[in-house]
């Protein structure tokens, strides 16, 4: 029986990197956001929740019908009896009440098997609550059994018209037996909470002005904004409009940044932003250091890629603008994998227009804190 088993389980592991691919960036967006770093303990108590998860959804979906168009099940698929497993199990066991021996013959029938591993399946469930989402045990109860209502609605409605017909029966058994799995683990978890680090102390401790604000964090602040970015050029360069990339750059990254404080909507969600070397957004600074970023680095790749930019020149000397900025990007990647290998983090755009990012965390920053760290991997 328990080799059934392996086969959802290495389903599991085998799909846990691609599930945590995809976890990872609103992970990391929610961190940053809630929490303002990432914790080691947070992050590992989360991705085994993920892994659980998948590993209670293959255990519950697997083996499925070989085709969409399953046969239709014969009999009923709804086992609306509370408790009916107890009474299969004394039904099949063979107990002699005069040999004490014969009662652990129990542990062996299949029908007491299925009840302990729909037990067993939630108890994981339960752990999380009690020790990471530190939920009451009323809501532990309800959460439990909506997860077990969860898998057995998705069963029985043959995931959700996916297939034909069902191919699992609707049992009134295993809500009862997930739903007692949830709250044993939440005990469990009120139990074992006084061994392990407490969730809630997590960022007690901490002292922001000392967190770095890492080249991940800045690339996701920045994947935020691009739609921002993209959409009024797009639009302004379908127009024909000239300058569109100039003019909608100015506008998002240095007249915005300017009005709040040094934030776009990418840096305000992971709650960063720039600042000059005294702890205020200039506009002078935001020039120097955009146009050096945006108007040299990105700019001038951007301006080989215009139709006319190169029209004016004799064909003999075509080639040396795209040498020169091949050579611009080549050089600005060695410099930041440099910077990356000796964790000096400040960019030179950052170094000539004396600008940082720092953490914008008013509720739990220290006043020390204005004055962070930059960044690095």
């Amino acid at each position: 029986m328990f080799q059934s088993y392996l086969f959802p389980i290495s389903n599991a592991f085998m799909s846990f990197p691609v599930a945590a691919l995809v976890f990872t960036l609103p992970f990391l967006v929610v961190q940053y956001r809630r929490h303002g770093y990432i914790n080691k303990v947070r992050a590992v108590v989360l991705y085994l929740l993920l892994l659980y998860l998948l590993n209670a959804f293959y255990l519950i979906m697997l083996p499925m019908p070989a085709s969409r168009h399953n046969a239709a099940p014969v009999g009923s698929m709804i086992q609306h009896v509370p408790l009916q497993f107890i009474q299969e199990i004394r039904r099949n066991s063979n107990i002699d009440p005069g040999n004490f021996l014969s009662y652990f013959s129990i542990f062996r029938q299949p029908d007491f098997l299925l009840a302990a591993f729909n037990v067993v399946l939630t108890v994981p469930f339960g752990l999380f609550l009690g020790y990471y989402f530190r939920t009451r045990w009323v809501v532990c109860i309800l959460l439990s059994f909506g997860l077990s209502l969860l898998f057995e609605v998705t069963q029985i409605t043959g995931i959700y018209g996916f297939f034909d017909h069902p191919y699992r029966i609707f049992d009134v058994d295993d809500l009862i037996t997930n739903t007692l799995g949830g709250v044993l683990g939440y005990r469990i978890a009120l139990w074992i909470s006084a061994l392990l680090p407490r969730i809630e102390q997590l960022d007690s401790k901490v002292d922001y002005s000392a967190k770095r604000i890492t080249y991940t964090r800045r690339g996701i602040a920045w994947m935020l904004d691009l739609p921002f970015w993209m959409i009024p050029f797009l639009t302004l360069h379908s127009w024909g409009m000239q300058g569109a990339y100039w003019i909608t750059t100015a506008v998002y990254f240095v007249l915005l940044p300017c009005c709040t404080g040094g934030r776009t909507f990418g840096k305000w969600v992971v709650r960063i932003s720039i600042s000059s070397q005294d702890g205020r957004s200039r506009l002078w600074g935001l020039i120097v250091r955009y146009v050096l970023q945006y108007g040299v680095l990105i700019g001038a790749n951007v301006f080989l890629t215009t139709p006319s930019a190169l029209t004016s020149l004799p064909s003999p000397w075509t080639g040396i603008p795209y040498s020169l900025v091949m050579l611009l990007d080549f050089m600005f990647l060695i410099h930041l994998v440099i910077r990356v290998f000796k964790r000096n983090p400040v960019l030179v755009y950052e170094q000539l227009s004396k600008t940082q990012n720092r953490i914008t965390w008013p509720d739990k920053q220290q006043t020390s804190a204005e004055n962070l760290v930059e960044d690095s991997i």
